[in-house]
């Protein structure tokens, strides 16, 4: 089982010295991803489904994973997740790519659609095109990034021809999708080289893997993705039963996410905690 920590980016650990601490004893501990997600804008007053109130403070994935790349040396830099569709696709992949080559290949792009219909209406998204748009962005930025120039890329959302950028990603960006809706499924089927599945109890991600495996009989996945890669964020500190649980339901790595704690000696408790139960 591989271990990741999720959602330092935010709250009482997003200070770039506690980043730097953590970054350094998340490598001593043996973790193997850092991963963290995004949120622009949030509606204020807070109305459901907002996962934070409006004040609560979260750090731009992207600079965030900057900093931890130069504050670590093995650490993979995961977004869990970047709401795609609200994204320029070719600027994204300019700074995706600067941050892959910087950190010497370690950058993990996770994308999801987004949810919050107030936050994607605010940057000119709407909810009904959410789904196309992230389809449309991650063919645009494969495209860029591996295609020989001139590059052309026609789609219903971003059209461009005879362009090229450099520098290219020091190798292939792994996608992961998140998601539990059939067309996330079908996203990591056709497009992914993981899954990820968000505070989700070892039932839950059960089912999501039986989802994914009926997705893979339905659509057609390139062999060059190889096998999908399922992350899970567990919904709660993982124990030894749910440790077991999720490795039964076909799990290969788990995202534990330090929430909530109080200040930077909590969650060193708590990581050390779960790498020693996770990792032995």
């Amino acid at each position: 089982m591989k271990l990741g920590v999720f959602g330092l980016n935010t709250k009482a650990t997003m200070a770039p010295d506690t980043t730097m601490r953590m970054a350094a004893r998340c490598e001593q501990l043996g973790y193997e991803s850092w991963w963290a997600g995004e949120h622009v804008v949030l509606p204020t007053p807070r109305v459901a489904p907002s996962p934070m109130n409006p004040t609560d403070p979260i750090l731009d994935p992207l600079v965030h994973l900057a900093f931890v790349a130069a504050a670590s040396q093995r650490l993979l830099l995961g977004t869990g997740i970047i709401i795609l569709p609200q994204r320029n696709p070719l600027v994204l992949a300019k700074q995706i790519a600067t941050l892959d080559l910087l950190s010497g290949g370690r950058f993990v792009f996770g994308v999801g659609v987004g949810y919050l219909e107030p936050e994607l209406n605010a940057i000119g998204v709407t909810l009904a095109e959410r789904a196309s748009r992230t389809d449309d962005y991650l063919s645009a930025m494969r495209a860029i990034w591996y295609d020989p120039a001139p590059v052309s890329f026609e789609g219903p959302h971003t059209q461009f021809s005879g362009l090229d950028a450099h520098p290219r990603p020091a190798g292939i960006i792994p996608i992961v999708v998140g998601g539990r809706t059939p067309g996330a499924h079908r996203r990591s089927t056709e497009q992914g080289h993981g899954w990820y599945g968000f505070f989700l109890t070892p039932e839950q991600a059960a089912e999501q893997v039986h989802a994914l495996r009926a997705a893979a009989s339905r659509f057609e996945r390139p062999a060059a993705l190889g096998s999908l890669e399922i992350s899970v964020t567990p919904a709660g500190p993982v124990t030894r039963d749910s440790l077991q649980a999720y490795v039964d339901a076909g799990v290969h790595r788990l995202i534990v996410y330090p929430m909530p704690v109080a200040d930077e000696a909590e969650a060193d408790r708590f990581l050390a905690q779960q790498a020693e139960l996770v990792l032995g």
